[in-house]
């Protein structure tokens, strides 16, 4: 068994260079962490406020080899960690996951529902549909099973628009919000010890602590996340994890610090790889 680190670097929907340079700022930082040198996948493209259809096109083959990624790990039962600039990755990545492991659960942590569609969208953002793309609420056209609703568990949110609540009260998803102390117990209940794939936008945390392209406030603090993550992969097989929306400051004093807590919070996820995945071939 090995890890598969890979770091997208190629445009999905970023509307803002700050996620992509999180990316290449965490890569070296997971992959010395973990022993492992990361496959840089892609080079940047230019942010810009494009239509979900307009971006869905120019990224289809960065969003096909992110699932491809998984799939490939999956399949040769190793454990993959991807680093990404935006969630919409997910349109291929929990598909992967359930093909394999139809018994595990998603555990999605963002400050965002990720959950408007087409006919929803106020903004034609593509990573404000990942999570719903993912679950079959719209055809993307990237292939896939869609991953059952009653397997995600969205946890930390606080921000939805109001008919992308309609569509989450209407579904199968277990929504958690983002208080201190109620959000660790929930999630460790709704997710009852299944073996579980972690989704994690770093906007998930307080924008007081952690720069956001899409700030929320109201987030969990890094030493709430740090827990809950932690409770998490103690009662839980973590089949493998992806870590989205660094939004890193261009100024290196302050993104070393951005840097620093990022890898703070990640280090109960990476703590659960197992040594030997460890150890490069």
């Amino acid at each position: 068994m090995t890890v598969s680190l890979v770091a997208l670097r190629c445009r999905t929907s970023e509307r803002s260079p700050a996620p992509a340079r999180g990316v290449d700022t965490l890569a070296p930082l997971v992959g010395g962490r973990l022993g492992r040198e990361p496959r840089m996948i892609g080079t940047p493209g230019e942010p810009c406020s494009g239509r979900f259809d307009v971006d869905l096109e120019a990224s289809r083959g960065c969003l096909l080899e992110a699932g491809g990624q998984v799939d490939d790990a999956l399949s040769g039962a190793n454990l993959p960690v991807l680093l990404a600039a935006e969630c919409s990755i997910a349109l291929t990545t929990l598909p992967a996951v359930l093909a394999h492991r139809p018994d595990a659960c998603v555990l999605w942590l963002d400050a965002h529902g990720d959950f408007n569609t087409p006919e929803t969208t106020g903004s034609g953002y593509l990573g404000g549909m990942a999570l719903a793309g993912a679950c079959g609420l719209w055809d993307a056209g990237l292939g896939g099973a869609p991953v059952p609703a009653d397997r995600v568990v969205l946890a930390g949110v606080r921000d939805l628009d109001p008919a992308e609540r309609e569509a989450l009260e209407a579904s199968d998803v277990t929504v958690i919000g983002a208080s201190p102390v109620e959000t660790l117990v929930a999630v460790k209940n709704a997710l009852d010890g299944a073996p579980v794939y972690v989704h994690l936008d770093l906007d998930v945390l307080d924008p007081e602590d952690f720069p956001a392209q899409f700030p929320a406030p109201g987030g969990l603090g890094p030493e709430k996340l740090y827990d809950l993550l932690e409770a998490v992969t103690g009662s839980s097989e973590v089949l493998g994890f992806e870590v989205t929306a660094f939004a890193a400051s261009e100024n290196e004093l302050e993104r070393a610090v951005e840097a620093s807590t990022a890898v703070h919070v990640l280090e109960p996820l990476l703590d659960a790889v197992p040594e030997e995945v460890n150890v490069g071939d």
